[in-house]
């Protein structure tokens, strides 16, 4: 994690290998959007036509800084119009700067800050850009490239004890965000069930939060069809962890439930080869569920969390649940499988029954469900379904941090689609809809306890170039947001 400053300094003494500023669009043409104190010959000494930047969102531009800063090169990072220059505007227009700065040593962000808000947000977009993930590289290639080690944020409220504050959040929740994006990124022959939880073990140890593991002994003695089942296929076994964080004085009890199909093959439904690569990334839920917790704990929020990791590798086998089978989730519940590939609402299912046997305020599940998410909402922008008023506020969390989710219903008239003469549900139902439909089942588990479904299928893995401060692979996205919904619960 880079080092974070905040300084009053005046741009001219300020020695950093990179200085960044800000593009925008005004009635009359492109112009330089920085703290007051940008210098004004230095201002005057670049033509931004000439250099031919933009003020478009995810363009940058590096140029020799000109004499009268003390930086060695100065970048240009777009940030729109004035009218638009937003915190989430500013967040991703100093990730995409932080980014186009790799390999050097320094970089200091000079993007127009008015309020507290807009300090937060070019320190939180700063440290999301500066990720790398070096795992399974060599040689020169394991540091080529390396995230900027050292950032400040040059701002005339530097020296405000909230400002200070945020800044110390905004490190522990990019450390989180981090934290998940390794995790959707390490491979699947290295990040299976059991080394998930070798790994959440890890991560909790020191920090008061409490682990349990169930392997798969205990999965069958307490009757977790879902997870036993979609394990079937896979010589790794299933696990479930559960995470407590209780500090004295809780104010609220939130469950958070976490898909975690560390590969997801599809089972005997198998996926088409192209693409399955990806598949690496469907633990992602679990991923974002195991840093909220622990970010939780690192701010010391007065609200109860308990994470449950509901861990499983969906592989074709011999010994690969059916088509056809009917399987009883915690609870008792029976479940018709007639799509191995339609897993993580089963994983969930023994999750959110579990959640709901611990009676807490509200229960969020957060999952790569779906494709139909992606058909209706694209890669960038995940849904939220559940009770309203719960669902209202998840987004209202994933606003103000930054983060895109949509409000979708739960039509009931689609319940009926997984009706079957067999079981007391399907695990499929209708086509149109499907996003829905998962949801509805979900639904099923959940309870009477206030909840809310998080599909991020398309939003946790970006296959496509680099943006704002999201890179490619994991992105880490949920975090924020129910880290977010945690404070606001905490808040009263």
């Amino acid at each position: 994690m880079p080092d974070l400053t905040f300084t009053t300094s005046d741009l001219r003494s300020i020695n950093v290998d990179a200085l960044v500023v800000g593009v925008v669009t005004t009635p009359k043409g492109l112009t330089i959007a920085s703290v007051d104190a940008f210098p004004d010959e230095v201002r005057a000494a670049v033509d931004l036509t000439v250099l031919g930047a933009s003020a478009d969102a995810d363009t940058t531009l590096r140029i020799p800084a000109p004499a009268g800063l003390g930086a060695k090169v100065l970048v240009l990072t777009g940030l729109g119009s004035t009218d638009t220059t937003t915190p989430e505007a500013l967040r991703r227009a100093a990730g995409a700067a932080v980014r186009s700065v790799a390999g050097l040593a320094s970089v200091a962000l000079a993007l127009p800050t008015t309020d507290e808000s807009d300090v937060t947000a070019v320190a939180e977009g700063a440290l999301f850009g500066a990720y790398a993930f070096r795992t399974y590289r060599t040689g020169a290639a394991a540091t080529a490239g390396s995230p900027v080690p050292k950032i400040s944020v040059v701002t005339p409220l530097a020296q405000q004890a909230a400002v200070k504050k945020s800044g110390e959040r905004a490190a522990i929740v990019a450390q989180a965000v981090h934290g998940t994006r390794d995790l959707v990124n390490t491979a699947p022959n290295d990040l299976f069930p059991a080394a998930f939880a070798d790994i959440a073990r890890a991560a909790v140890r020191g920090t008061g939060i409490k682990i349990s593991v169930l392997d798969e002994k205990a999965l069958t003695a307490g009757g977790y069809g879902g997870l036993l089942g979609v394990g079937l296929g896979s010589s790794r076994g299933p696990r479930l962890v559960k995470l407590t964080y209780a500090p004295s004085r809780a104010k609220a009890k939130i469950a958070l439930v976490g898909k975690g199909i560390t590969f997801d093959s599809g089972g005997i439904s198998i996926k088409p080869a192209k693409g399955m690569e990806a598949m690496k990334s469907d633990m992602s839920g679990a991923a974002a569920v195991l840093h909220t917790v622990l970010a939780a704990a690192h701010l010391g929020l007065p609200v109860a969390v308990t994470g449950w990791l509901c861990l499983a590798e969906n592989m074709p086998s011999g010994t690969a649940q059916r088509p056809s089978d009917v399987i009883t989730i915690r609870g008792g519940k029976t479940v018709e499988v007639l799509n191995t590939d339609a897993e993580g609402r089963l994983v969930l299912a023994d999750g959110l029954v579990a959640a709901g046997e611990e009676n807490p305020d509200i229960i969020l599940d957060i999952a790569t469900l779906t494709g139909a998410q992606m058909v209706a909402l694209g890669n960038r922008v995940s849904a939220v379904m559940g009770t309203e008023a719960v669902r209202s506020a998840v987004v209202d969390a994933a606003t103000g941090s930054g983060e895109q989710f949509w409000p979708m219903p739960l039509p009931v008239e689609l319940r009926a689609s997984m009706d079957t003469p067999v079981a007391d549900i399907a695990n499929m139902g209708e086509r149109f809809g499907g996003m829905l439909v998962a949801g509805l089942f979900l639904q099923e588990f959940a309870g009477d306890f206030p909840w809310a479904h998080l599909d991020i299928a398309g939003p946790s893995f970006n296959e496509g170039s680099a943006h704002g401060y999201t890179p490619v692979g994991g992105t880490g996205v949920g975090v924020r947001t129910m880290l977010a919904f945690l404070e606001a619960q905490a808040a009263g």
